[in-house]
């Protein structure tokens, strides 16, 4: 991380420079926050196939530019799917994200993120979907301020505030790869 490496001083944001414009990372104490455009999402009817691919019953679906958002019943359905990644790699998005109601206390919603059609098969932790998440569950909670928890094995939670047009994500860092880059 840039603020660890001392690249950063703890008060620099980091700004990246994407396809979807200027993001910005900040610290707030042992978190990092995102700060990302939403991706609102409008309901459809399950895709032919999504039922049978994640072997659980849809009870809502909606779609935006990139990824399925698939409402299943409980956070259980959601920790035990074993989907058919390969029936899910068909369907003509990006990804689809798994999502129930939150069962244990300080989680107001779960979810799994699945994407084989570009190569991952399901990930860890999914900020992309947490700016479709933070729109689809804040009006039906009644509150801007969410906690979301990814369930895949490794899992995580995710800190999201629906701000108008902008989905702010704060979560815990993991340093995954560590190197040095030797130039001129």
């Amino acid at each position: 991380m840039l603020w660890a490496a001392g690249r950063l001083a703890p008060d620099v944001p980091a700004r990246f420079e994407t396809r979807g414009g200027t993001l910005r990372a900040t610290r707030a104490g042992e978190y990092v926050v995102l700060d990302f455009p939403t991706l609102a999402s409008v309901r459809c009817a399950a895709p032919p196939g999504l039922e049978a691919a994640l072997g659980v019953p849809v009870r809502a679906a909606a779609q935006n530019a990139y990824h399925l958002v698939v409402e299943v019943d409980t956070a259980a359905t959601v920790r035990d799917l074993n989907p058919d990644l390969g029936g899910i790699a068909g369907l003509d998005v990006t990804g689809v994200c798994v999502t129930a109601p939150g069962d244990r206390a300080g989680v107001d919603f779960v979810s799994r993120f699945f994407a084989p059609r570009v190569g991952i098969p399901e990930d860890p932790v999914t900020g992309s979907a947490h700016c479709a998440l933070g729109p689809w569950w804040a009006p039906r909670l009644g509150r801007d301020h969410l906690v979301g928890e990814q369930l895949s094995r490794r899992g995580g939670l995710v800190h999201v505030r629906v701000n108008g047009d902008r989905v702010l994500l704060a979560g815990e860092a993991v340093t995954v790869w560590r190197g040095e880059l030797l130039g001129p």
